[in-house]
């Protein structure tokens, strides 16, 4: 069987050699600029030093420029293309086609990751953008994993899947999406507005509280639990998912590593020794529990039930 790469997602440079250590194959990182809900904030510096610090490990650095483009910032987008070919970034992960046609112009051999959040529903779609230049597609969240393995059987592109952490329920351009809730009295309030890094929508007839991610696309609500399935990567590795990735937005650096490892640990027991992983993932689930904040319990997100829209 192949070996998935284990994806992660750094708030800062300095995570990058404790996340090698710890067992990550790959990085996403960006700037918010062009990235859609990034783990940390990478300038141009910090990005060309992710790169090299990952490339002398032998790891690979993908950059997010999977924001939504306005006239205003189309044409930046050369510049910035350019600066990231020439720094040797991995892959650029978009969602905006302005994006793709942009680096046909001026960086043709970088690498093209195709997502979108939402649309990447079928193989049909992931295959029209690996016909257009990606190379992998990153699923829609909302899907069984019955669904992304019967996609991994018929795409023509690498397939990417997220096993672990919070998802994005609901983006808008617009920020202070809360002034609206409360103008209509609905029953969810917004907690600790002023506090950008500390903000939930109470939903307090199902108990739930959703994180509130903004940034300079606009406002995120994001899922009141985290995804976990650790213990359930035997199948999806046996189907060949090329990557599993780690989200750690709103989360520490040190839970992002102790995550990873036990991730590495998941992936490199089932593909060496089958039964044993099969002995352990219940403890392993156990352990990825105890890492968990009180508020942020786990679940398995889609991947056993159907969405419901």
């Amino acid at each position: 069987m192949k070996k998935p790469e284990l994806l992660v997602t750094p708030t800062s440079v300095q995570d990058i050699e404790p996340l090698v250590d710890a067992g990550a194959d790959a990085f996403i990182i960006g700037e918010q600029r062009y990235g859609l809900r990034l783990s940390g904030e990478f300038s141009r510096k910090d990005v060309k030093s992710a790169i090299e610090i990952a490339h002398q490990r032998n790891r690979k650095v993908y950059v997010a420029m999977n924001a939504i483009f306005h006239n205003d910032k189309v044409q930046e987008l050369t510049d910035y293309i350019k600066f990231l070919d020439e720094a040797c970034a991995d892959a650029i992960v978009f969602g905006d086609p302005a994006v793709l046609m942009t680096v046909r112009e001026v960086a043709p051999n970088m690498k093209l990751h195709w997502s979108t959040e939402t649309t990447a529903t079928n193989w049909y779609t992931c295959n029209y953008w690996g016909r257009k230049g990606a190379a992998r597609a990153v699923l829609a969240r909302e899907l069984s994993m019955d669904a992304m393995i019967e996609m991994k059987e018929n795409a023509e592109v690498e397939i990417e899947v997220g096993v672990h952490g919070m998802s994005c329920m609901f983006q808008s351009k617009r920020s202070l999406l809360g002034n609206y809730f409360e103008y209509q009295g609905k029953v969810m309030e917004v907690e600790n507005r002023r506090h950008k890094q500390n903000m939930f929508l109470h939903d307090k007839e199902r108990s739930n509280k959703y994180p509130i991610f903004e940034d300079e696309n606009g406002t995120h609500i994001m899922s009141p639990n985290d995804v976990c399935i650790i213990d359930e990567l035997q199948e999806m590795i046996e189907a060949g998912i090329d990557s599993f990735k780690i989200e750690g937005i709103l989360k520490s650096p040190q839970y992002i590593v102790e995550v990873t490892k036990l991730y590495r640990k998941a992936i490199d027991l089932c593909l060496e020794d089958a039964e044993k992983y099969d002995e352990i993932k219940d403890q392993l689930l156990e352990e990825a529990e105890a890492l968990q904040p009180t508020n942020r319990p786990l679940d398995t997100g889609f991947f056993f039930k159907e969405t419901v829209y």
